[in-house]
């Protein structure tokens, strides 16, 4: 598996291209994601999409055109080209606001990159969004913040969450039932687990510099 990131830009609503592509790095235009990047002076090493949105074909060796009528997004084939490049680690910009159903398709690409044993960032205005599959997800210090669990799994089992403003202990919470929403950090290193299942996670923008993932699935001590 390659070191570096992959950071893939849609067509979403642009709240910021944050990042500084290193050399190990890769990035991906999903169609009209190449309007940002263009923005940026951010040069794709992949462009991807049916151009829809874009309303033209970029021309190149880098562009990949996708049929208007498939079963995947745009989105979705993006990522699955950077897992094919050998990359673990997902930043996705651009990827919420604008058409909900967009927006939820790809939090669902969240959990398809954590189930297939995968870190996805996804960059909204003020959170940034990812997901845990029979893992642990540890955050450094944060004075305060709302951080929200939900189920993406029918029932996520064996859920803990430490040194929260509220904490569960080996508890299980379902995909119908917001249990987990509008959490707090309070100024202590804190950790969220689950022994079976996927979780998304909501905190503010900035937190994802302070988190350190378990190094393997399964390590959820009770």
């Amino acid at each position: 598996m390659k070191n570096g990131i992959c950071y893939i830009v849609g067509a979403g609503e642009n709240y910021g291209l944050e990042f500084e592509r290193g050399m190990d790095d890769l990035v991906i235009a999903a169609d009209a994601g190449l309007n940002y990047l263009e923005e940026k002076k951010i040069v794709p090493d992949l462009i991807v999409g049916d151009f829809d949105t874009l309303q033209y074909v970029p021309r190149g060796k880098n562009v990949l055109k996708l049929p208007a009528e498939k079963d995947d997004t745009d989105m979705s084939i993006a990522i699955k080209e950077g897992i094919r490049a050998g990359y673990g680690k997902f930043h996705i910009y651009c990827g919420t606001g604008g058409r909900i159903d967009h927006t939820i398709a790809n939090l669902q690409m969240l959990s398809y990159l954590s189930e297939h044993g995968k870190q996805g960032l996804l960059f909204d205005k003020d959170c940034v969004l990812t997901a845990i599959t029979d893992r642990e997800i540890f955050f450094e210090k944060i004075d305060s913040g709302y951080i929200s669990i939900f189920s993406c799994s029918d029932r996520s089992v064996g859920v803990y969450l430490r040194r929260l403003k509220y904490e569960l202990h080996d508890a299980t919470l379902t995909n119908s039932f917001p249990l987990g929403v509008s959490n707090e950090f309070n100024g202590m290193e804190s950790s969220i687990a689950v022994k079976k299942g996927t979780l998304l996670i909501s905190f503010p923008r900035g937190a994802e510099r302070k988190i350190r993932w378990s190094v393997e699935e399964g390590l959820c001590n009770s």
